[in-house]
């Protein structure tokens, strides 16, 4: 190992689902040639709860494992370890209890989405880590999703959104709904496109498999005059990650799981005759439809996440996805539960 470079040793909480897959692309970046980053990367600790886990992840991963995290910080206070960064893997409702002494402890941390299971918790949290100059980022994956990013150049005003976000059904995550788990990718996603606050939204949603909602549909207008709309399910024969909006003379479609970008230009001088002939009346791509398929290049979004999370700590730049923006998803996405809670109440649906 070149002792020319730093070392960031880093920890992660919770060897869930989640879990596994941070710590699996720790172990590979700490594999990789450290020239190019400018930095070591060592995974150094495993935080789990589950006592019945830790002979067999100590023994796989070949690094200590604790079962809380203030097991690692006095293991970390006495010397028996070093942990400059940790990833937070555990259930949403336990977000805050786990990042928070860490945080005040100087440690940077990337948080699995949501922030946190509460508005007060994501802002003490944002203040915790202003108070303690630490890097605060938040598992938000489809911002490094590479169709996402082919994307970020043919933004010009986009005025309608649809989005679906479609699961089998899993006992995973079932700690929260179906807006906290899953809607709130696409939630983060059209915030950061729109650009603009929320003026309006109406929400339904129900509960099917779980005590939770686990389908629900969403309709926001911003300020702007744009409108989205979200479906999201977890009760669905199929998985579809999708996301298509409308632009002045554009349409822009993304399949996040095929990470595969469309769009469609329209030359406004060609409406007319367009409209006229009729899209049937003719062949092929009609004169002033401009169909294109920009470049993407593939790759692995939590590792990208990852490698951009560690870069900041590195660095010292501001991550990707701010604290403040994880925060925002996280007041909408409650908003939104809000509403679905109101609208259960007002047709009679929290009967059943």
């Amino acid at each position: 190992m070149s002792t020319s470079l730093p070392v960031l040793r880093v920890a992660v909480c919770g060897a869930g689902a989640f879990g596994r897959n941070h710590l699996r692309v720790y172990r590979e970046l700490s594999q990789r040639d450290p020239e190019a980053a400018g930095f070591h990367v060592e995974l150094a600790a495993i935080v789990e709860a589950d006592l019945g886990r830790h002979d067999a992840l100590a023994a796989e991963w070949k690094i200590p494992v604790f079962p809380s995290v203030d097991a690692l910080l006095d293991a970390r206070t006495r010397g028996q370890v070093q942990v400059e960064a940790a990833s937070v893997c555990v259930p949403t409702s336990a977000h805050f209890a786990a990042a928070a002494p860490l945080l005040a402890a100087g440690i940077d941390l990337l948080i699995e989405k949501p922030i946190a299971a509460k508005l007060d918790e994501a802002r003490e949290l944002e203040m915790l880590a202003k108070q303690h100059g630490r890097i605060l980022t938040v598992g938000h994956l489809e911002r490094f999703n590479p169709a996402v990013t082919a994307v970020q150049p043919l933004l010009s005003r986009p005025m309608f959104f649809e989005a679906h976000r479609l699961s089998i059904f899993t006992p995973r995550a079932l700690d929260v709904d179906v807006v906290l788990d899953l809607m709130i990718h696409d939630l983060d996603i059209v915030l950061c496109f729109a650009a603009s606050p929320v003026r309006h939204l109406h929400a339904v949603g129900l509960p099917i498999l779980s005590r939770k909602v686990d389908i629900a549909n969403v309709r926001i207008e911003f300020e702007s005059g744009c409108v989205a709309n979200f479906t999201a399910s977890r009760v669905s024969t199929e998985r579809v990650r999708k996301l298509r909006f409308f632009q002045p003379h554009q349409y822009v479609s993304i399949d996040y799981a095929r990470q595969d970008v469309l769009s469609i230009d329209v030359d406004p001088a060609a409406v007319p005759a367009i409209a006229a002939a009729g899209l049937g009346a003719m062949p092929g791509i009609p004169a002033g439809l401009n169909l294109q398929k920009p470049p993407v290049t593939q790759g692995e979004p939590l590792r990208l996440e990852i490698e951009s999370f560690l870069n900041s700590v590195a660095t010292r730049k501001p991550p990707v996805v701010l604290a403040e923006q994880a925060t925002a998803a996280l007041a909408l996405a409650l908003d939104i539960n809000a509403a679905i809670a109101e609208h259960a109440q007002r047709a009679g649906l929290d009967r059943f």
